[in-house]
């Protein structure tokens, strides 16, 4: 289970430290596990925060927030609705960000790495700003454009992939979390707030749906590209075989051997 410190908890819900305090101190948001000074944050208070903030962009006071979430916590137990809130909040990779300078970058990437690309990979999120240095969210990600790159594919063509991916699986994820979503939200909370006895089981539900999601994804996937790669292939192959074919009308037949018959 991932541990954050106030800091990171803020970046990664996409809110300031000074809003994660004053979420506390409106006991919206429970107070971290303590070791020595430095408060440890969890899932939990990561899927919260993100649901506190979504709900604030709609337009909801802080005494409307509170309200559901003491309707939320009224005779639960703590235990389970933590757990519930953590299946929401959780990695879906057990990935561990990796940590780079420019140099890195560039050792990694060589000339193509320069201010635009740079900005670009940071708006995309492949990484992430950490004082003098970049946080590398994933690093299987960034690896996979490091081999591109080294068979020749040009940083900003890599970078065009992993835009290409984020906003088409972005699109797949939304569609199939909406579904999943709108299944356990009919069987578990019709028409009002998700019953107190019922977060255990629904955050099991959540746990399994998650590598199913992934298989899915990864068979599709892999499907799909065979099917691709067959079609390019095939296209290249039938453009080759017509350049050959002009070459061979354009060259003049040799003259015939002395003494050959005509």
């Amino acid at each position: 289970m991932a541990e954050y410190r106030i800091d990171e908890l803020a970046r990664l819900a996409d809110t300031t430290v000074r809003n994660v305090r004053v979420y506390q101190d409106r006991g919206l948001l429970a107070p971290p596990r303590r070791e020595g000074r430095v408060g440890i944050y969890s899932e939990a208070h990561l899927a919260r925060l993100r649901l506190i903030g979504q709900l604030l962009r709609r337009g909801y006071t802080f005494a409307n927030i509170g309200e559901m979430f003491q309707v939320w916590e009224r005779g639960g137990d703590l235990s389970d609705i933590l757990g519930f809130e953590s299946a929401i909040g959780d990695a879906w990779s057990d990935e561990i960000a990796d940590y780079l300078t420019l140099g890195d970058l560039r050792e990694l990437f060589g000339k193509g790495v320069n201010p635009r690309t740079v900005k670009r990979a940071l708006d995309l999120g492949v990484i992430e700003r950490d004082g003098l240095r970049f946080r590398v969210p994933s690093p299987r990600l960034l690896h996979a454009g490091v081999e591109l790159v080294r068979m020749g594919m040009t940083v900003g063509s890599v970078l065009d992939i992993a835009e290409n991916l984020r906003d088409k699986v972005g699109h797949v994820a939304e569609h199939m979390t909406r579904l999943v979503a709108d299944h356990i939200i009919a069987e578990y909370a019709p028409g009002t707030v998700l019953r107190t006895e019922d977060p255990a089981e629904v955050a099991e539900v959540i746990r399994k749906v998650r590598p199913l999601a992934q298989q899915a994804v990864d068979a599709v996937l892999a499907q799909e590209m065979a099917n691709q790669l067959t079609h390019v292939m095939g296209e290249h192959f039938a453009d080759a075989m017509e350049l050959l074919d002009r070459e061979r009308d354009r060259v003049p037949a040799p003259p015939p051997a002395p003494g050959a018959r005509t």
